[in-house]
């Protein structure tokens, strides 16, 4: 069994890249597998390893600069969710594009998990998520408005467009884990938004706490490791990746006619050339090459 771990935390890391190396060494030495991103404003992401070896890991993070109070949560995964361990440097943590919205300055007021249900159904609140809509699209809480984004950077425009909408209204937002909502709350409020809530913990930590029979959530949550999807209680979802596209299908789409595994499905046949399909087709084949020479590759390409 693998212990998988999802943290961020905004802090002002004044040399975050020189924390680089040391942090990826750690890892190593513990085979911790996943992905970290240092940026000057934080360090996020998703990492898995043994029980004791995410312990270790997390002590080693909250003895960086700033980041003693940095919060994780944790599920588990049959399989492991990673294929290797990658520290990478970045401009932002999560990536907005607005070089003035501060989280470690301000943000939205917190809401608990079990506070969540009684907020969203007030007649005087507004339910934004603030995921991309390939995440949206497979579940999301009841009444929300998904603004069909294809990543953060449209966020800010979409609600330059739509903001006369939500006049007078309190505004309550809501991602898988809660990063994006740091940075859509300190935006709103910075946009002269007054009432602005943010689920804490985001969809995980609902799904965690919340029993089913009394949850607004509809669906599964999509999250960025080998599960895919993860229900209520961080059961396994039944989704998987189109290899192609990366966005998450079910069983039975790969009974469609537009699946080919690793080269479309039914959400991206029309979205690459022919030219794109024979190279993905290749990459399949040396991939199944590899596989049969007992070489390692990236976790799920083969089908399994």
């Amino acid at each position: 069994m693998f212990t998988i771990a999802a943290l961020y935390h905004f802090t002002r890391f004044n040399d975050h890249k020189s924390l680089r190396t040391p942090l990826q060494k750690r890892c190593d030495e513990l085979g911790i597998t996943g992905s970290l991103l240092l940026a000057s404003e934080g360090i996020n992401g998703t990492i898995a390893g043994s029980a004791a070896g995410i312990e270790e890991i997390l002590k080693y993070i909250r003895a960086l600069p700033g980041c003693a109070d940095l919060e994780h949560k944790e599920s588990t995964a049959s399989l492991p969710p990673f294929p290797r361990m990658k520290v990478k440097l970045k401009k932002e943590i999560v990536t907005m594009g607005q070089p003035d919205v501060d989280p470690v300055a301000r943000v939205g007021n917190y809401v608990e998990a079990k506070e969540w249900n009684e907020l969203i159904q007030s007649p005087d609140v507004v339910v934004i998520d603030t995921r991309n809509d390939y995440e949206v699209g497979i579940g999301t809480f009841e009444g929300a408005i998904d603004p069909k984004t294809k990543s953060f950077r449209e966020f800010p425009q979409w609600w330059e467009e739509n903001k006369d909408r939500f006049h007078n209204k309190r505004v309550a937002m809501f991602c898988t884990g809660g990063i994006r909502c740091e940075k859509s709350t300190n935006y709103l409020l910075g946009q002269g938004v007054p009432d602005v809530y943010h689920l804490k913990g985001g969809i995980l930590k609902y799904l965690e706490e919340i029993p089913q029979e009394e949850s607004t959530w509809n669906g599964e949550c999509f999250v960025f490791d080998a599960r895919v999807s993860v229900g209520h209680g961080l059961k396994e979802g039944p989704h998987q990746l189109c290899y192609a596209c990366r966005r998450p299908i079910i069983p039975e789409d790969k009974n469609r006619p537009e699946y080919e595994h690793g080269v479309s499905c039914h959400q991206c046949i029309n979205e690459t050339s022919e030219d794109d399909k024979n190279r993905f087709r290749e990459r399949q084949k040396q991939i199944h090459l590899a596989r049969e020479r007992g070489e390692t590759h990236m976790v799920g390409y083969d089908g399994n």
